[in-house]
């Protein structure tokens, strides 16, 4: 009985936590749903917030759009009254314009028409004049105008001459000024540097002792140098030097470099000279690329064969008058281009020709013939152009310059070689220049005493007055300079002055 009392009791209890977690779940629910309600009413509430904002914005955004459309065709409107409102007075100008040019046409037309009466009147008038003076004169209308005619050719004729006589003067002047401007204007521009050889080289020794080692057993040393280079060693009693001697200008340098290169070093037999000479040779044919490469750089010359190039960098060896032939090749390249440059004529013809006009001396101890002669048959071979060949045929005046650019190379070539400090010659040489010079002007009758000055360029000569009056100095100028051409061989030019004064004196006592 006791236990159905307790197992009852506790089947009471079970029943009513149930109730309570029943109630107790229900209440939650409740709440949650409350909640979820109220959440609901919130987010609708920010829902319909956002809607009316953006509603706000938009209606906002269409009434600024709106006022900016409508500004915009105010704009235009206000704008097309403009253009309506020139458009309307253009055309009353252009209408005022049409009318006064109606009015200006009509008085046109009645000009014509009263010009055109007064032409028929005056062609009546020039006929009766015409045949008044017939009648006068005795004379047809065409015997008048042939009479007429002739005397105002005849007129025409000594005018003209007269005229032709002034404006050949006129353009020999102007010529001979513009000529003058246009040289000292490329030699303005133009200074090359000229480099001074000579057809032997000096290399210093140490020490005399080593002139022996030089020459070597029996000999041998200098036997197998002189054999590999080609040149004469020069061993006398100059102290601490030994003399190169030989006309190829490569090959002495080529044997100064060896023997220096040998000097220093100080060990000299017949296998190390040979060593030492192949590499002088390579380091000459180094140097004479580069030269042809620096060569044809400064004058902007293009396009040469390997084989003219190389010949080109070999004048770098070579002088003339002790002038740098590659120097004075660059020079006359820039002179000639820049006086071509000056007149109009072909500005790469002369430069090429004026760089590639001595090429033959490079080669011309080992060729028979010219240099000019030897550098037309190299360039022919190598398919060079016939306007520069003829300039570089013509440079010397073997044939007559038929181009502007041929003359320019012949000027540039003249400028080049006589221009102070140039060209040298060997003393001896020029001291009997010198003498043959005055010797010559001293030879005509009527001269007192001659002058020869600026290193032999200019020789000026005194005459006597009582002899020699002023026509006969300027004949004699001439007589003496044609002379001089005949018997002198000479670089450039030699001016010729003759000086005639007359000095009186008196002794006050």
């Amino acid at each position: 009985m006791h236990t159905i009392a307790t197992a009852f009791a506790g089947f009471a209890v079970g029943i009513l936590l149930t109730a309570l977690l029943a109630a107790v779940t229900v209440t939650k629910a409740r709440r949650d749903a409350a909640e979820a309600q109220e959440q609901a009413r919130t987010r609708e509430l920010e829902l319909e917030t956002h809607k009316k904002e953006a509603l706000l914005e938009a209606k906002e955004e269409a009434h600024r759009l709106r006022s900016e459309v409508e500004n915009e065709a105010r704009e235009q409107r206000a704008e097309l009254k403009k253009v309506e409102r020139r458009l309307l007075e253009r055309d009353e100008r252009l209408d005022k314009r049409a009318t006064k040019l109606d009015g200006q046409e009509k008085a046109l037309t009645a000009k014509q028409a009263e010009a055109v009466r007064a032409a028929e009147e005056l062609a009546e008038l020039t006929a009766r004049q015409r045949k008044s003076l017939e009648q006068v004169s005795g004379l047809s209308t065409q015997q008048a105008k042939q009479m007429i005619l002739e005397a105002v050719e005849q007129e025409c004729q000594q005018e003209m001459a007269h005229l032709m006589t002034e404006i050949e003067e006129k353009a020999r002047r102007q010529a001979e000024r513009k000529a003058r401007n246009v040289i000292a204007l490329a030699i303005q521009r133009c200074a090359v540097d000229q480099a001074t050889e000579s057809t032997v080289a000096v290399v210093p020794l140490p020490g005399d002792e080593m002139k022996g080692r030089i020459i070597g057993r029996e000999g041998r040393n200098i036997r197998a140098f002189e054999a590999l280079t080609g040149v004469d060693l020069l061993i006398d009693d100059t102290p601490e030097a030994v003399v190169i001697s030989g006309f190829d200008p490569i090959r002495r340098e080529i044997a100064k470099r060896a023997l220096t290169t040998l000097v220093s070093d100080g060990r000299i037999h017949p296998a190390r000279i040979e060593d030492t000479i192949k590499r002088a040779e390579g380091e000459i044919q180094q140097r004479v690329a580069e030269e042809a490469e620096r060569a044809c750089v400064e004058t902007g010359v293009t396009g040469l064969p390997p084989q003219v190039a190389e010949l080109i960098g070999k004048l770098t060896f070579r002088t003339s008058y002790g002038q740098n032939c590659l120097n004075h090749s660059i020079e006359v390249s820039h002179l000639a281009a820049m006086m071509a440059e000056e007149i109009g004529a072909d500005v790469m013809v002369a430069r090429r020709a004026g760089l590639l006009h001595d090429l033959g001396k490079a080669v011309d101890h080992e060729v028979d013939g010219t240099h000019t002669r030897i550098a037309m048959d190299i360039l022919k071979r190598y398919k060079e152009s016939d306007a520069v060949l003829h300039a570089i045929e013509a440079h010397h005046e073997e044939v007559q310059a038929r181009s502007v650019e041929a003359v320019l190379v012949q000027a540039a070539d003249a400028v080049s070689a006589s221009r102070p400090g140039a060209r040298r010659e060997m003393l001896e040489a020029y001291l009997k220049r010198l003498e043959k010079l005055e010797g010559i002007a001293n030879d005509f009758d009527g001269v007192e005493r001659s002058f020869a000055i600026q290193a032999g360029r200019e020789i000026r000569i005194i005459v006597k007055p009582e002899q020699i009056d002023d026509l006969m100095s300027v004949k004699l100028a001439r007589e003496i300079a044609n002379r001089i051409q005949q018997e002198l061989q000479y670089p450039g030019e030699i001016q010729v002055t003759v000086i005639r004064e007359t000095r009186a004196s008196a002794v006050a006592q």
